[in-house]
């Protein structure tokens, strides 16, 4: 009787650079799993009949498939399992907030050890990548209508990939020289590599879509237009939200501020980190204040932190009050960054130059709960200080830039300037869809992926008359509750 081989109870860990080495390059910080780690991690998985792991991810890959052909070695089928609903799951795999999605639906979640379902997507795509193993879909005969694609971040790659295998004439245009949105200029090398999104994005070229760069809709051309004489059947919005939100507070006009989008764009998608190697010059700050508690401000405390700086992160609120994850968080500290918790900037403070010098800081205290449902600071009195700093940078969040609403008539905003549209991505106006942050504010990038998805199966729908898959609560199996597609949220801070 041969023994069975016991199934591994914890996680296997993901390898990672040294801190104290990877915080001087721009280098990736996890190293990814080997085939052997890879097979003992999918080994755990239990195949649950009713898979909620696949409820929990918002373009609802087929992870129970996808994980056990890993634990049969066969890497490549997988990354194409995981292709038939998502395409792009090397990016996904490692930017994706797995641990409130897709993990925190897993069997194993309570005890504390869910599948680590975004570590096996990465190494499955890296696999297929790097060993040369890429397939294309076998696409439908074009079915004579065109869309425009309007921006090529994650929401309007994902439509464009979805409706290029339905038989669309698909074409992106997007404002920047380089494909890729948030990913390409948002998210720092050593968590996202640039050639990762450049290949991801390929991949979507070679299936057929046309890229049109240098295209800044509203400007150059309008959604009108796009409609009209240029001859598309529907237009989908997905441009993010790119427009920078302030603080309000003194010294915001000194040299040595910026907002992390622009910090990120010119260390990112200019390559400022390298100068002078790449000329697009970068304040390479002493001592940096980060104000804000969400991934963007990790992002840009850890890219300063390469550059040579001593950061501190300065937040209002507590600890777990803190929107980005966890491991950023982590993988932030054990860095060297500083965390200035219940600590609220009040100036910003100049030299006889008009250059940044200090930051000055009031504690705070947690009162009741707020209109987010966490607990609102509330300033402690005779508290204030000085945060010595020769660098801000501003991540409180970023809102909905006007530039194509204000060309497109018709086309109905809430009160934050984000386009109103409902659970498909369908708008006020007449063959034009949108989604991600456009819509929603500043999320993550499987929801945009998700609504990019949602608004294809729409659009198949109203153009060649195809009915989307039933979502409600009634059609689905006994005891599972899958995600509706996204509704719009309310911004915080």
């Amino acid at each position: 009787m041969t023994d069975k081989k016991p199934r591994r109870k914890e996680r296997v860990p993901m390898p990672e650079q040294e801190p104290k080495v990877r915080a001087t390059n721009f280098e990736e910080v996890p190293l990814g799993y080997t085939p052997e780690m890879a097979i003992e991690e999918a080994e755990r998985c239990v195949q649950c009949k009713v898979p909620s792991c696949v409820c929990g991810c918002p373009v609802n890959v087929h992870i129970p498939a996808f994980i056990k052909l890993v634990a049969e070695g066969k890497f490549a089928e997988a990354t194409r399992k995981i292709k038939e609903t998502n395409a792009l799951p090397a990016i996904c795999g490692r930017v994706c907030p797995q641990e409130v999605q897709c993990e925190e639906q897993c069997v194993f979640h309570k005890m504390g050890r869910p599948i680590a379902i975004g570590r096996l997507e990465r190494f499955v795509a890296d696999y297929e990548r790097d060993n040369d193993l890429i397939e294309y879909p076998t696409l439908p005969e074009k079915n004579g209508k065109k869309v425009a694609i309007v921006g090529a971040g994650p929401s309007g790659l994902t439509a464009a990939g979805d409706l290029e295998q339905l038989g669309y004439e698909v074409t992106i245009f997007e404002a920047f020289h380089k494909p890729g949105g948030v990913l390409m200029y948002g998210i720092p090398e050593f968590r996202l590599p640039k050639d990762i999104v450049e290949k991801e994005v390929d991949y979507l070229v070679q299936m057929g879509v046309e890229l049109k760069l240098n295209e800044i809709v509203g400007k150059t051309v309008t959604i009108d237009e796009l409609l009209g004489e240029r001859g598309y059947d529907a237009v989908f919005i997905g441009v993010g939200a790119g427009l920078p939100k302030f603080l309000g507070i003194p010294g915001e006009n000194f040299g040595g501020v910026y907002s992390a989008n622009e910090y990120l764009t010119r260390s990112n998608l200019m390559k400022a980190y390298l100068f002078p190697e790449y000329d697009t010059p970068l304040v390479r700050g002493k001592n940096v204040c980060v104000v804000g508690g969400g991934n963007v401000a990790m992002d840009a405390a850890r890219t300063a932190l390469r550059l040579g700086g001593n950061v501190s992160i300065v937040y209002r609120r507590a600890r777990e009050q803190m929107p980005a994850r966890q491991e950023e968080i982590h993988h932030a500290e054990e860095e060297g960054v500083k965390l200035c918790l219940l600590t609220n900037p009040v100036e910003i403070l100049g030299d006889e130059n008009n250059m940044v010098s200090g930051l000055k800081c009031i504690k705070m205290e947690l009162g009741e709960p707020d209109e987010s449902g966490r607990s609102r600071p509330i300033a402690i009195p005779d508290s204030e200080h000085v945060i010595v700093a020769d660098l801000f940078i501003n991540s409180i969040g970023a809102g909905a830039n006007p530039l194509l609403t204000k060309s497109t008539p018709g086309l109905e905003l809430n009160k934050w300037g984000y386009i109103e549209a409902d659970e498909w991505g369908k708008t006020s106006k007449p063959g034009v869809w949108a989604g991600g942050d456009i819509v929603t504010g500043m999320a993550t990038v499987i929801e945009a992926m998700g609504a990019g998805k949602n608004a294809a199966m729409d659009i198949h729908e109203k153009l060649m008359g195809v009915k989307k898959p039933d979502t409600s609560p009634e059609a689905l199996p006994d005891d599972m509750e899958c995600q509706l597609p996204p509704k719009r949220k309310e911004p915080t801070s």
